[in-house]
């Protein structure tokens, strides 16, 4: 790890392509619960990017850490493994059956505001400033202008303060996560990578098993589409993460958190034809200013180099 976050013009670009998958991903997740059961689709997603990275991982011989790992190395690493996808995608899976999707999303939005005072506290390079604080309260407010009202409307289910603790816990847990992972020693981004996700299909192949009993047998559709899950938005996207939390710092890598709902509604239109709303624009705007305003001094040294 570095003493500081570095942020370059390649972290922008790699948070940029995170926000824009993210935001796809829920598309898909509709189209694959059509066949098969929540925690049946966090499993399979999971573990098939599990088994995916295992064999790269594989071929370049199992490297992990720079230096001979301590006790508590590992027990960071496997915290991390459990936050990083498995806990939250329950939390979220089950939580979402009693809260509004609005909810949901301004929870996931939440994310970069659990980061900044943990940060502040535990990662060096990343104090808590009064620019980055308005910045990142701007953003979150973007997103819920974006979102609307439903962010605020109940369901009336009994249970939903229950889900909603869940969606916060989840939003909460990616956030730990980013943390720990950031204080790790020097690691091999690959072998951490496939380590996490190994660690979170530990966790939730057997939880699915008994929350929602064995594994549904799904049609050929679904299998492609929950394949497709596990190759971009958990794989390839896990790696993106690692490597954006291992260079750039966690509090640069909850920006994407606030790309996420932009992206969902773009794409939304894009291909459902779904409407756009009204509010679009000015969500846009301040979420774009709140992201200027947090990142004002790792822009200026992005655009003042020759």
């Amino acid at each position: 790890m570095t003493a500081r976050p570095d942020i370059t013009l390649k972290s922008w670009l790699m948070v940029g392509i995170l926000g824009f998958t993210w935001g796809g991903t829920f598309l898909v997740t509709e189209i694959a619960l059509e066949g098969v059961t929540p925690f049946w689709l966090a499993a399979g997603r999971i573990g098939f990017a599990a088994l995916l990275m295992t064999a790269i991982w594989a071929s370049l011989g199992f490297r992990l850490f720079d230096t001979p790992a301590t006790r508590g190395d590992w027990a960071a690493a496997t915290v991390i493994g459990g936050l990083s996808s498995a806990v939250p995608f329950m939390l979220l899976a089950w939580g979402q059956q009693f809260v509004t999707s609005g909810f949901a999303g301004v929870s996931m939005a939440a994310v970069a505001l659990i980061v900044l005072p943990l940060a502040h506290f535990l990662v060096p390079g990343e104090a808590l400033t009064l620019r980055k604080s308005l910045g990142f309260v701007i953003g979150f407010v973007g997103v819920c202008v974006l979102i609307g009202a439903q962010a605020f409307e109940t369901t009336g289910a009994s249970m939903e303060p229950a889900g909603r603790m869940a969606c916060i816990g989840a939003a909460s847990c990616y956030a730990v996560s980013s943390i720990l992972m950031r204080r790790l020693p020097p690691v091999d981004t690959i072998g951490l990578s496939t380590v996490l996700l190994l660690i979170g299909a530990t966790i939730v192949l057997p939880m699915a098993w008994i929350v929602e009993g064995p594994p549904p047998f799904p049609d050929r559709k679904t299998i492609i589409v929950v394949v497709l899950l596990g190759l971009i938005p958990t794989a390839a996207a896990n790696l993106l993460r690692v490597l954006v939390v291992r260079g750039a710092g966690p509090v640069f890598m909850s920006l994407t958190n606030y790309q996420v709902p932009i992206w969902s509604v773009v794409l939304g239109a894009l291909i459902l034809g779904e409407p756009l709303p009204p509010s679009l624009l000015w969500a846009l705007v301040l979420i774009l200013a709140g992201v200027g305003l947090s990142q004002y001094g790792a822009l200026k040294r992005l655009f003042s180099k020759k």
